[in-house]
C-alpha cells in the first residue's frame, strides 16, 4: 500500500489574503520575527496495490486535476513505500 502526503500552497505570485492576516496576528501578538505566512492545504492518501512509480504518477494526476487549482496553486507529492 502506498501512503502519500500532498501539499498545495498558492502560487507566490498570488495574494494570499488568509496567510497575510495570520501573519498580522502573529507580528500584533509580538512575534516580530515573522516575515511572511502561507496558507496552504494538506491531504494524506492512501493507494492499495499499486508500484511506487505508479502511485507517484497517480497522485500526481490527481494532485494537478483534483486537489489544486494549477492556475493559482503548486503542489508537491510526497509519496511513501
Amino acid at each position: 500500500m502506498a501512503r502519500a502526503r500532498v501539499y498545495v500552497t498558492l502560487k507566490k505570485s498570488v495574494f494570499d489574503p488568509q496567510g497575510q492576516t495570520i501573519h498580522d496576528a502573529l507580528v500584533s501578538l509580538g512575534y516580530d520575527g515573522v516575515k511572511d505566512v502561507r496558507q496552504g492545504k494538506f491531504f494524506e492518501v492512501e493507494l492499495g496495490g499499486l508500484p511506487a512509480e505508479q502511485a507517484r504518477q497517480t497522485l500526481e494526476e490527481i494532485a494537478r486535476k483534483v486537489l489544486s487549482n494549477p492556475v493559482i496553486e503548486s503542489y508537491r507529492v510526497e509519496v511513501e513505500g
